[in-house]
């Protein structure tokens, strides 16, 4: 990209503040500095540092008004002046073990996003090949160099890493987690709601056969998932047909599993709802190696909104979870518990955030229907 001329940022300062009606008094060439953005804004300085620090007493039209003025000035907070004992306090570790590279990918781009925006430090860990006395023993460690965790699925069902961090007085935030920890903080969808609203999506485009690849049982938000899928079919008159639901593990491999297993019955499914983005892709690879059109013989929907979703042809209906927000509110939540953390005020957050149904082209009405589609 072609950087702009040396005087084109001087020149927009020098328009902003204007804008404000307030003169600069910086010398020419001098840096931009915290009364620049705040005089842009119109708030105090110390405003504009309550923003760029991430202290929570902000209001958000407030913040949003700060960042789009350090944006416009192309301000940058002096971190050296921090003392130690805050950056300490802004030490958060990103704990995971996923086995989806596009679930994962969205998480850390919204965790980098979340600490640079506050100046957070993000430690980053695998915990993937660790069994329970090793999850403790790590958990233990951990609560000792950080002042917050974040614990993505399946880490955030773990007891074990829950009860360490909390009897160290860690804060903790849970993303994704199926269902509200009362000891931790979350950020999280409803997977329940969602997981209903696909099935009845596919219901009134006349699918009745339509089959489920469960998630990982280790995941409260796949047995939700799965509760969702069932309640619509009950609220329809359709019958569960237990031959019609598969476990997956939220792998391809394991998607590739279980379609060929559904495919292979004596009546095999006109739409496969798989619990996951990895799962439904290699729904998709099956379908096209039997020679069946997708979606005109077999619709597939997938769930997350992953890259997973728009590198496969078709490209999938799923559900958005916007993960990388997640990880970056998740940032917030922390922020404002290790402030609080000298008031003694324990205060646990359960921040639930909107899904929505992406309809792409991997759906259609089944071969032979007689209805029009509803919706």
């Amino acid at each position: 990209m072609p950087h702009a001329p040396r005087g084109a940022s001087a020149a927009r300062r020098k328009t902003a503040l204007k804008k404000t009606g307030r003169k600069s008094v910086r010398r020419k060439g001098a840096a931009v500095t915290i009364d620049d953005v705040a005089a842009l804004a119109k708030v105090s300085a110390m405003t504009v540092s309550r923003v760029v620090n991430g202290h929570s007493k902000v209001r958000d039209a407030t913040r949003e008004r700060v960042m789009a003025a350090v944006r416009e000035l192309g301000y940058i907070p002096n971190l050296a002046a921090s003392s130690l004992a805050a950056a300490q306090d802004a030490r958060i570790a990103l704990i995971y073990t996923n086995p989806s590279a596009g679930y994962l990918r969205e998480l850390l781009l919204g965790a980098l996003r979340g600490s640079a925006r506050t100046a957070a430090q993000l430690v980053i860990d695998d915990w993937d090949e660790l069994d329970v006395g090793g999850e403790r023993k790590a958990a233990r460690a951990l609560a000792k160099s950080v002042a917050g965790v974040i614990l993505p699925p399946p880490l955030c069902e773990s007891k074990v890493v829950i009860e360490e961090l909390v009897s160290a007085g860690v804060p903790v935030v849970a993303i994704a987690s199926g269902r509200f920890n009362h000891d931790i903080s979350s950020v999280r969808i409803d997977d329940y709601l969602a997981s209903k609203e696909v099935t009845e999506h596919l219901i009134r485009m006349g699918h009745a056969r339509i089959a489920f690849i469960k998630g990982h049982p280790n995941q409260t938000a796949s047995a939700r998932r799965f509760e969702g899928y069932q309640a619509a079919l009950k609220d329809a008159g359709i019958a569960y047909d237990a031959s019609l639901v598969q476990q997956g593990y939220f792998t391809y491999r394991s998607g590739l599993e279980a379609v060929e297993h559904l495919l292979s019955l004596r009546k095999p499914p006109t739409a496969i709802f798989a619990s996951n983005d990895d799962m439904a892709a290699a729904a998709i690879s099956v379908a096209h190696r039997r020679g069946l059109d997708v979606p005109r013989d077999l619709s597939i929907v997938g769930f997350d909104d992953t890259s997973a979703a728009t590198t496969v042809w078709p490209e999938l209906s799923t559900v958005r979870q916007p993960i990388a927000s997640m990880a970056d509110s998740a940032i917030d939540i922390l922020q404002r518990a290790i402030r609080r953390k000298d008031t003694e005020t324990k205060v646990v957050v359960d921040h639930v955030v909107a899904h929505q149904l992406i309809k792409r082209d991997s759906v259609a009405p089944p071969v032979g229907a007689g209805t029009k589609p509803k919706g």
